[in-house]
């Protein structure tokens, strides 16, 4: 049996992985760190014989442990070190210190846009990322803030009564009525207002367009939130939880 392209995107809290055909990532899993998770998720995909894998991360350690779990089986593994390998254009100082995942973001966004469109990525995950693809398909950077758990937690950690809340229920309406209710809803506002913000403040720095600026969407909290506050006649949404995979796919097709 030939050998399929998978990918695999591992991250501060879960492990993203992809099955792809000719035109893109066809299935898709978000994993646990756990080996007999991934036993599972590789007879659930039907993999027999050796596969060929292609992994990015922002935990090495734990790259290391699923790259060696999929040699185990004979896979063929290669990992994804740096911007180096991507074929994609940064405008940065200190390319080197830019998390691959949100180059990877970039490098499927490229793929999704007219030539000489530029657009910005949002990936709500542990952290938040806006980022820019300029009008030449370059990565010129962007911002960086916590995400709703970190948030949550960060309240937790450093007040001495401040609950730990759920953030997966429905977010509560404002005014709040108890300290749950307004932690829940302060923490997810800041977040869906932060990015209203700095999608505003970077859309200021390209050129005008006769058309809407596209915004893409991923990430594991991206489903969460409420992107009321967003400007729909400015900016074109498109919500695509596969964004990472996608990229990978992409630098894994150009990989000599």
């Amino acid at each position: 049996m030939q050998a399929m392209l998978l990918v695999a995107d591992i991250g501060n809290t879960r492990i993203k992985w992809g099955l792809c055909d000719d035109s893109g990532i066809a299935r898709s899993a978000s994993l646990p760190d756990d080996s007999d998770a991934w036993r599972e998720q590789i007879a659930r995909w039907r993999l027999q014989g050796p596969q060929s894998w292609v992994l990015a991360s922002v935990q090495p350690t734990r790259c290391e442990r699923l790259a060696n779990f999929l040699r185990s089986r004979s896979d063929t593994v290669r990992v994804l070190q740096g911007y180096q390998q991507l074929p994609l254009i940064l405008k940065l100082e200190s390319p080197s210190q830019v998390g691959i995942d949100r180059l990877l973001n970039a490098l499927a966004a490229k793929a999704q846009v007219i030539p000489g469109t530029p657009a910005i990525i949002v990936d709500a995950g542990t952290a938040v990322t806006v980022d820019l693809l300029d009008d030449e398909g370059a990565f010129v950077g962007g911002s960086i803030f916590p995400g709703l758990q970190l948030m949550a937690e960060a309240l937790h950690d450093h007040t001495a009564l401040l609950p730990l809340v759920d953030l997966e229920s429905a977010v509560p309406l404002v005014p709040a009525g108890t300290t749950d209710t307004a932690i829940a809803a302060g923490v997810h506002w800041a977040v869906a207002g932060g990015i209203s913000a700095l999608v505003r403040a970077i859309s200021l720095t390209v050129p005008c367009l006769e058309r809407r600026i596209p915004v893409f969407l991923t990430g594991g909290d991206a489903s969460k939130i409420q992107f009321d506050l967003l400007d729909h006649d400015l900016f074109q949404y498109d919500v695509r939880p596969t964004m990472t995979l996608e990229g990978i796919r992409i630098a894994a097709l150009a990989l000599p």
